[in-house]
């Protein structure tokens, strides 16, 4: 009889609001074509079955494999006609359990070819008004013609292979199938014009400086590249559109590079007839430059480059450039650039930290650029592996920032005056870091870009902002007067508010190919940027997070990740299953919003309440069957009384006195705590996206205690949730995320006692009288 009132006991306090929930989701799970949307549903059916290739763990598996490309180039550069010559001996190793019938070759430079369907994919309409020099340019002119003009495809000994050109794309046929194991060696002889790169905003090109007549160039993708062949997509088969960036397998570079014999060059891999290309001079200052840590040492000065402006030499110089182990390979060239380096000590080895630029640059250059390289290897090495090349390169260019093996190009310019604003100079800054650091994401951790822009730039931009406020730590003079920090424009929770707030007909999902969004930068380097750092600082934590960061990182490098992996090795690492999480912020569109809903106060008692009785009596039974319970009065409830402020916990209820004074001791009775006030919280969730209930609770006396309530508090009931609080001091106010953490796209619901919100009129107003 005693075990039969328990359960009857148990059944009776079953809550409302659980039956209410179970009534719905039963009614909801009857209705056809219903479908499980619980946000803690795990991603099996995202995620691809694990295999010999890619592992569960994210590890890549015992038959993982990854092709290789292998280049010899002969390049000439052709500064009078802003032209490229190139032929290229590539080696293919099939390293693939299949036989491959053909080989694909990136021609991403077709992109600018006459015929390029590019700007056709454009619904851009006519605008109301636009600028004359590109009304004349879309209007007036035939374009520009910069694609590849193809001047023959043969084997190794010399014998024409039939090939196919679709758009940037071009096919080989081999006499035969390619077998496992296998190399086949094949050249490519080609040229093209090259493109002015601040008129229509290219990733390589020159920029022309018209009161010298003189270029600067930035050059890459450049020579005709091979596809990625994987086990995930097969040959590549996408596109070169534009906008989403590449996918590359890795190989060896041997490439010899002649341009005017006045120009400075510096590219991916060795120098390797530094002596040949470099006067004595600059051999010295270079061998002081090794040694040297703390501040650039100047290889060619601002005067030289001024007076190298000047003339034009009519002789040519070849640049020898040896690099291992990349997946691309990029340089730059010009009469017109000083050049510094310094050394930077990154695990046993030092690497050279490299800046080239155009007096246009400084003095903001000189003083900052190669700083902003040091700093950016520091940290990524920290938070992923020691840099393996030599050296890392920033080359001024303007309206760039767009990176490749061991070198990028980055926008930041002076006025005339060489005066700048806090905007140029940390707007440069910061693309040197990011593009610097993207040596590590996708430069050695080989995402594809072209498929998931955000396993590269999202990564880089989270990685970016831990380098900002690092490199502000190192070099304290680089803040402005009162800034106390780096003033990162991407990363912090509260960036990402108003995109994600946003109308949700124009945002996609993190997992949507780049260029299949709305909004670009926030969809591919803010949110994923966002996210990660709501996981490392809100989430797990800054020791699980970088150790499992580091793990991906490592696993990967110098390897073809996809998303699944990265996901995989974050849980895999960690322990922690992030399921929901990734559901939640990369596959949907899902804003955060938790608000309170409503605080009720109580105090216990012993005589039980009308809603007790009330539900006692519906269930067939009396109050003589119950144990002894505390009850528990809501204040202004018709039970509650204004005395039972001012009881104790024990005076408040005799049935809790009496269990006391029966099952402690003595002295453990002085040990017991005595909550005098109880609080039942309701929160609820507007936004769809599952998030940890971080809330401060306020005590009148001042002091205040911050609790965060994990994500799975939403697990049974995706709309709101109770909790119940006990507390030995009276909250007098309940706010829910505090430090604006978790990007909550609306803070007016966040507060109890609920704060008045004025409106920018009224904010006027105020300001006004």
């Amino acid at each position: 009889m005693k075990k039969l009132k328990y359960l009857l006991l148990s059944a009776l306090f079953i809550s409302a609001s659980a039956i209410a929930q179970d009534q719905e989701k039963e009614k909801t799970e009857r209705q056809p074509g219903h479908t499980n949307n619980n946000k803690f549903k795990q991603l099996y059916d995202e995620f691809s079955t694990p295999n010999m290739f890619r592992t569960a763990s994210g590890a890549p598996g015992p038959a993982y494999y990854q092709q290789q490309a292998d280049y010899k180039m002969d390049i000439e550069l052709d500064d009078v006609n802003a032209r490229i010559y190139g032929e290229e001996t590539i080696t293919y190793t099939n390293n693939s359990p299949d036989n491959l019938e053909y080989l694909w070759v990136q021609l991403d430079q077709n992109m600018r070819a006459k015929d390029s369907k590019t700007p056709l994919i454009q619904g851009d309409g006519i605008p109301p008004a636009q600028q004359a020099s590109t009304f004349a340019k879309n209007y007036m002119t035939d374009g520009f013609d910069g694609g590849f003009n193809i001047e023959f495809v043969k084997d190794e000994k010399g014998n024409p292979l039939p090939h196919m050109i679709n758009r940037t794309m071009m096919r080989v046929e081999m006499p035969s199938a390619l077998q496992p194991g296998n190399q086949f060696v094949f050249k490519i002889k080609w040229w093209y014009n090259i493109n002015n790169h601040v008129d229509g905003r290219g990733r390589s090109g020159y920029e022309y400086f018209a009161e010298d007549d003189n270029r600067a160039y930035v050059i890459a993708q450049f020579y005709p590249r091979m596809a990625v062949y994987n086990d995930v997509e097969g040959w590549q088969n996408s596109q070169f559109w534009g906008r989403d960036e590449f996918a590359l397998p890795f190989g060896n570079f041997e490439v010899n590079i002649t341009v005017p014999a006045d120009h400075m060059l510096d590219g991916t891999g060795k120098l390797t007839n530094r002596k040949d290309v470099f006067t004595k001079e600059m051999m010295r200052r270079y061998e002081q430059a090794k040694k040297s840590y703390e501040q650039p040492v100047i290889i060619v000065t601002e005067d030289e480059a001024r007076a190298a402006e000047k003339t034009k030499s009519t002789k040519k110089k070849t640049w020898k450039l040896y690099a291992e182990n990349v997946r691309d390979f990029a340089f730059t060239s010009s009469r017109r650039y000083i050049w510094d380096m310094m050394a930077v000590k990154i695990g046993n080895k030092d690497v050279m930290a490299v800046s080239l630029y155009p007096k246009e640059g400084n003095p903001l250059w000189e003083e900052w650029s190669t700083k902003a390289v040091a700093s950016t290897l520091k940290t990524y090495s920290r938070m992923t592996f020691d840099y393996p090349y030599h050296k890392a390169i920033s080359v001024h260019a303007k309206n760039q920032g767009m990176e490749y093996p061991m070198i990028c190009w980055n926008y930041g310019r002076p006025d005339e005056n060489g005066e700048y604003s806090d905007r140029v100079k940390y707007g440069m800054i910061s693309v040197i870091i990011h593009e610097v650091g993207h040596n590590f994401f996708p430069m050695i951790v080989n995402s594809d870009e072209r498929q998931w822009t955000w396993m590269d730039e999202g990564l880089n931009t989270f990685s970016q902002y831990v380098a900002e406020q690092d490199f502000a730590e190192w070099y304290p003079s680089s803040l402005s007067p009162g800034m106390d920090k780096y003033p990162s424009r991407r990363g912090p929770a509260e960036k990402i508010v108003n995109y994600m707030g946003g109308d949700q007909n124009y945002i996609a999902p993190i997992m949507t190919k780049g260029l299949n969004t709305y909004q670009f930068g926030n969809n591919a380097y803010g949110k994923p940027a966002t996210a990660l750092n709501i996981l490392r600082e809100t989430i797990m934590g800054r020791e699980l997070f970088d150790y499992s960061f580091r793990t991906y990182a490592q696993r990967w490098m110098f390897k073809h990740p996809t998303p699944e992996d990265f996901f995989r090795t974050m849980e895999d690492a960690s322990a922690v299953d992030l399921d929901w999480f990734w559901r939640g912020w990369f596959y949907t569109t899902d804003y955060v919003d938790i608000a309170i809903k409503d605080v009720k106060k109580y105090y216990v008692s012993s005589e039980p309440t009308q809603q007790i009785k009330d539900m006692v009596k519906a269930r067939g039974m009396s109050l003589s069957d119950l144990p002894p319970l505390v009850y528990m009065v809501e204040e202004g409830s018709e039970e509650y009384k204004e005395e039972m402020k001012t009881k104790s916990l024990m005076e408040g209820s005799t049935t809790l006195k009496e269990y006391v004074m029966d099952n402690f001791t003595p002295e453990e009775q002085k040990q017991l705590k005595e909550p005098k006030f109880f609080y039942n919280v309701t929160f609820e969730k507007p936004g769809g996206l599952v998030m940890p209930i971080i809330v401060e609770y306020t005590y009148a006396d001042g002091t205040s205690k911050t609790e965060t309530y994990p994500a799975q508090i939403w697990r049974l009931n995706d709309k709101e949730v109770s909790k119940s609080v006990a507390s030995e001091k009276e909250i007098v106010k309940i706010t829910v995320d505090p430090k604006l953490e978790t990007a909550d796209v609306d803070t007016s619901n966040n507060s109890w006692p609920r704060e008045e919100q004025t409106s920018e009129f009224d904010n006027f107003k105020q300001n006004k009288n």
